[in-house]
C-alpha cells in the first residue's frame, strides 16, 4: 500500500476509533431512537452522493462533445463506484441509489422524511444551501456537516474530494451498531428490514470493492505531490471531526427525547 495512504491511516486512527466507539450507539435502544439517528444521518447519505457526482464530473467528461479527460484508470475507478452507489438494487431487485434506499428505510420505520425532502425541494428551487436549511428547519449539526462537504466540493481540488470520500465515509459503521439493528429487525421485521438491508449493502459495496477503488483513486490523484498529501490529510481530519459532531448531536437528541417521555 502507498506509504502516504498508510500515513493518513495512522494519523486518523484515533478519530476513527472515536467514531466507531461513539456513545451514540449505546443509547439506541428502540425504534424511536433509531428514527432520530436516521433523521440526522440521511443528510450525510445525501451529501455523499453529491461528493460522488462531483468526482465523476471532475474526473471524467460528462459534457458534449466528448473528449478524453484524465487517465483511463481514474475514469474507470470513479465510474465503477458511481454505478454501485447511484444504481444499486433494493430488496425487491429494483434499481435505486443508496440515498433512495435510505429514504425507503426511513419511511418503512416511520422516521420523518419531511425535513430532508423539504431541504432538497428548496435547494433544487433556489440552489442556495443556507436558504434550504432555513426553509426546512434542518438540524444545525447536519447543516454544518453538509457545509464542510460542499466547502471541499467548491475547492475544485479533486484530490481533496477523493480523500474525504475515501477516508471520511468508508468503513465507519461499527459492528455494535449492526448488532443493534439486527436485534431490532428480529422484533420488528416490518419496520427495520429495509434499513438492515441498506447497512448490509453499505458494508458489502462501500466497505469492500469500493473502498479499494477509492484508495487507488486518491493515490492516483495525489501522486508524488507532498503538498497534495498534506492538504488531503488535513481535510480528512476535519471530515472525521464533523462526523463526530454529527454523532454528538444525535446522542443529545436521543437523550433529550427520553427526558421528555
Amino acid at each position: 500500500m502507498n506509504v502516504q495512504i498508510e500515513k493518513i491511516r495512522n494519523t486518523i486512527e484515533p478519530l476513527r476509533q472515536q467514531i466507531i466507539n461513539h456513545k451514540v450507539y449505546s443509547v439506541i435502544s428502540d425504534i424511536e431512537d433509531l428514527k432520530i439517528f436516521m433523521q440526522y444521518h440521511v443528510y450525510a447519505v445525501w451529501d455523499f452522493m453529491s461528493l460522488l457526482k462531483t468526482l465523476q464530473n471532475n474526473l471524467t467528461c460528462t459534457s458534449v462533445p466528448w473528449f478524453p479527460k484524465g487517465t483511463a484508470e481514474t475514469r474507470y475507478l470513479i465510474n465503477e463506484i458511481v454505478i454501485g452507489e447511484e444504481s444499486d438494487v433494493d430488496l425487491h431487485g429494483e434499481r435505486k441509489s443508496h440515498f433512495e434506499l435510505y429514504l425507503d428505510a426511513m419511511k418503512q420505520s416511520g422516521a420523518g422524511t419531511s425535513q430532508i425532502e423539504s431541504f432538497l425541494t428548496n435547494l433544487k428551487n433556489t440552489n442556495d444551501l443556507k436558504a434550504a436549511y432555513i426553509a426546512s428547519n434542518s438540524p444545525i449539526e447536519a447543516c454544518d456537516f453538509v457545509d464542510f462537504t460542499f466547502k471541499i466540493i467548491n475547492s475544485k481540488k479533486d484530490y481533496l474530494q477523493s480523500a474525504i470520500f475515501t477516508f471520511g465515509r468508508e468503513d465507519l459503521i461499527p459492528d455494535m451498531f449492526i448488532s443493534i439493528v439486527n436485534d431490532a429487525n428480529k422484533n420488528f421485521p416490518d419496520s427495520i428490514s429495509y434499513f438492515k438491508y441498506y447497512l448490509e449493502r453499505h458494508i458489502e459495496v462501500d466497505g469492500g470493492e469500493h473502498s479499494q477503488l477509492a484508495l487507488q483513486m486518491t493515490s492516483n490523484l495525489c501522486g508524488s505531490n507532498e503538498q497534495y498529501w498534506m492538504e488531503a490529510e488535513q481535510a480528512v481530519i476535519e471530515s472525521l471531526q464533523k462526523r463526530i459532531q454529527l454523532w454528538d448531536a444525535v446522542y443529545h437528541s436521543i437523550i433529550q427525547r427520553r427526558e421528555h417521555v
